[in-house]
């Protein structure tokens, strides 16, 4: 049987050598880190779907900036599709509506907090970028 596919958006907010990163404040995987984001509504690109997102769990205005890749992952119950783009704020101050926490993290730090299972797929790729 084939699981259903989810389109996702996710927001790699970059400020000069930090990244932001927000921890899951419900589900099976509360607690773990992810870049914020969420799902892509019928007839919305995923600028638009990312965009719409951050404001409504950030309240925050955001620049969405280049792709940096498409995750593919399966998860038991669905498969992810996440378009992941590097984020600039426009204007807010990243406040937390969903997550339960939320941390700059350098280059260095990346690798010191515990990812969702998609999202750690994108973190070397982020590394390499950040140079």
């Amino acid at each position: 049987m084939m699981n259903k596919t989810v389109k996702v958006v996710a927001a790699v907010i970059r400020k000069v050598d930090k990244i932001f990163a927000t921890a899951r404040g419900y589900g099976e995987f509360k607690g773990m880190w992810e870049f914020p984001g969420g799902k892509v509504e019928a007839g919305e690109t995923s600028h638009e779907a990312l965009k719409r997102e951050i404001l409504e769990e950030l309240e925050t205005e955001i620049l969405v900036g280049d792709l940096i890749g498409t995750i593919e992952y399966d998860y038991p119950t669905f498969h992810l599709s996440m378009d992941c783009f590097w984020a600039e704020i426009i204007r807010g101050d990243l406040v937390l509506k969903e997550a339960e926490d939320s941390k700059w993290l350098t280059k260095g730090e990346l690798h010191s907090v515990q990812w969702l299972p998609a999202d750690i797929t994108l973190i070397d790729q982020i590394e390499r970028q950040m140079d």
